[in-house]
């Protein structure tokens, strides 16, 4: 009996020291179903990793363009960037997706917020492909994006013009997304690979001052590993970042993986306070995601990765950034 008061007494010291580990429950607001050539590891595996990783919620989408294997390439690229052939705007990525989920029991698919993406940016036509899509899939459209706008080496290896996040086509589904209550997810690189200054910062203002009905997700905060390999880390973005959230209540923030070295942890895998203190000062503006392309097996381990820095929060906080953030941006028609 003494020990067993011993050991109840660690145990309440433990937690209410808060050293306890704590276990999350994720949303991935950032995951793609299929990779850069429409190919999937397929949902049993995607549902396997869910449940093996308490992975509760996921934004599922595909991806907008298709890699072209080109004519005079002897082996088959393994990624966009695998050699210098174009990459082009992939309509079908959506039905991909929308038959995917469709397979799903009812149970399962409360658990999954497909997002529209299969259209180019540069074209005024997509928005009224959005609505076909809308009305072809009555309720099952929670979001439009990952759109990709400036986005590294994509954007130049993609056929056509570059794509902006502030052009009329843009502006379009802007307004359409309001009128359906559907959430915008923007890849909108801050800025390119050389400049140290936020070169591209008007492509995503613009949207978020002239649309404030239209609730934005800005991708990887405006940042890449692309851009990190020349210039490791962007000395402007925390103070840029702080000024938008600031500025406009419509926008919030994927913390995906090229978020989370070299900003939100050190080199050391410390969390950085002032990254702990923008996130506490907005609480209910981040949300994690894997960025995963059409495989899974690493899904968990993405996830996780973030657990050093919402360790760091305050736990209502850090569950709000791990799991209910995302849930909150979707259609207000959404079962929560």
């Amino acid at each position: 009996m003494p020990l067993t008061r011993l050991i109840l007494a660690w145990l309440l010291v433990v937690s209410s020291s808060g050293a306890m580990a704590r276990e999350y429950a994720y949303s991935d607001a950032h995951l793609h179903y299929v990779d850069f050539f429409q190919e999937t590891a397929g949902m049993p595996k995607l549902l396997q990793a869910m449940t093996d990783n308490r992975i509760e919620h996921v934004m599922i989408s595909g991806v907008p363009v298709a890699k072209k294997w080109h004519e005079d390439e002897p082996k088959r690229p393994r990624y966009y960037a695998g050699d210098d052939a174009d990459a082009y705007w992939y309509s079908a990525t959506d039905v991909i997706v929308a038959a995917a989920v469709s397979k799903l029991t009812d149970e399962q698919r409360q658990h999954f917020h497909p997002f529209l993406s299969g259209f180019n940016p540069n074209d005024k036509n997509s928005a009224a492909h959005i609505q076909r899509m809308l009305d072809l899939y009555p309720g099952l459209w929670q979001g439009i994006g990952e759109v990709f706008t400036r986005h590294d080496d994509l954007t130049a290896l993609t056929s056509g013009d570059t794509p902006r996040a502030n052009n009329e086509a843009m502006t379009r589904i802007y307004h359409l997304a309001a009128e359906n209550d559907l959430p915008v997810m923007l890849h909108s690189n801050i800025t390119s690979k050389r400049e140290r200054n936020p070169l591209y910062l008007a492509e995503i203002e613009e949207p978020l001052r002239n649309h404030p009905h239209t609730r934005f997700i800005w991708a990887h905060a405006g940042t890449s590993m692309e851009i990190h390999r020349h210039q490791t880390r962007l000395e402007f973005l925390l103070p840029t970042l702080t000024r938008l959230l600031e500025a406009y209540p419509n926008l919030y923030i994927d913390l995906s993986w090229s978020v989370l070295t070299p900003y939100l942890l050190d080199e050391t895998g410390k969390p950085r306070d002032e990254w702990l203190k923008l996130v506490e000062r907005f609480p209910g503006r981040f949300m994690v995601g894997s960025d995963v392309v059409g495989r899974f097996n690493k899904l968990g381990e993405e996830l996780r990765s973030f657990d050093p820095f919402l360790d760091a929060l305050p736990e209502d906080v850090a569950r709000k950034v791990a799991r209910d953030n995302f849930l909150s941006v979707l259609p207000r028609s959404v079962a929560r």
